[in-house]
């Protein structure tokens, strides 16, 4: 399925940006795991992994902050002055766990979306043969994102990979895409940013790019929101949309 709401130059994009969960690959069940061992190691109780799935898009921080966030109550043995889950001391504690647990364990079930890489390999040059340029911008924290993108053949296509930490701000602020289009030596009207949430498509806006959402990934339903330029519901279909 491929939804055009606003006609976008496909003809002359020179740079393709894309998101990587929910976009390039379905992360979703490490991070629930990851998500889920943190939560057991403090004596939180697990969660649903549809719950922590809508929590995923903003940044790991914000992921482990809305995971400790959900009302719960504390097993017995748990002194609650030593574990307070609205302490920014615990938070810290949560999220270095977090993060140590993930990047051992980012790629048990993580896989790239069916298509992708085929497409990848297609959109590698534009309609008239000349190179393109193509990257990740993920909130998602760096060295993680460029582990996975190794790990999963990913990294080949792409002249930069940045993660959430790279910048002095994440997504939906332009910084990171303004700057990947300033380093492709590319413009905003030649550039389009790819991804699966409201979340990607508020960043080609605020950098006064395009937007192709994917309907496969993570967030779809927040893409209702913020519509992209260009919808479609599977990696395959990217090939179709951008060389007409």
């Amino acid at each position: 399925m491929l939804r055009v709401l606003r006609p976008i130059p496909a003809h002359s994009l020179q740079l393709l940006v894309f998101d990587l969960d929910g976009t390039l690959i379905d992360s979703s069940k490490d991070l629930c795991n990851s998500v889920n061992a943190t939560l057991v190691n403090f004596g939180l109780r697990p969660l649903p992994d549809a719950l922590i799935a809508s929590f995923i898009g903003d940044g790991a921080g914000m992921l482990i902050r809305r995971a400790l966030a959900v009302p719960g109550e504390l097993p017995p043995e748990i002194d609650p002055s030593k574990t307070d889950p609205s302490g920014e001391g615990f938070f810290q504690q949560a999220f270095d766990y977090f993060l140590t647990w993930y990047r051992a364990h980012k790629l048990d079930y993580t896989r790239v979306y069916p298509g992708v890489l085929d497409s990848l390999e297609a959109l590698r040059h534009m309609p008239d043969g000349s190179p393109r340029a193509m990257a990740v911008l993920t909130n998602k924290p760096v060295g993680p994102a460029r582990a996975i993108c190794d790990g999963l053949g990913l990294a080949k296509y792409f002249f930069a990979i940045y993660g959430g930490d790279s910048f002095d701000t994440k997504k939906p602020d332009p910084q990171g895409l303004l700057h990947l289009i300033a380093k492709a030596q590319a413009t905003p009207e030649t550039t389009l940013m790819i991804g699966d949430s409201d979340v990607d498509v508020t960043t080609a806006r605020n950098a006064c790019a395009w937007s192709l959402g994917c309907a496969f990934g993570l967030s779809p339903e927040s893409l209702a929101t913020a519509p992209p330029d260009i919808l479609v519901d599977h990696a395959s279909v990217w090939v179709q949309a951008l060389m007409p």
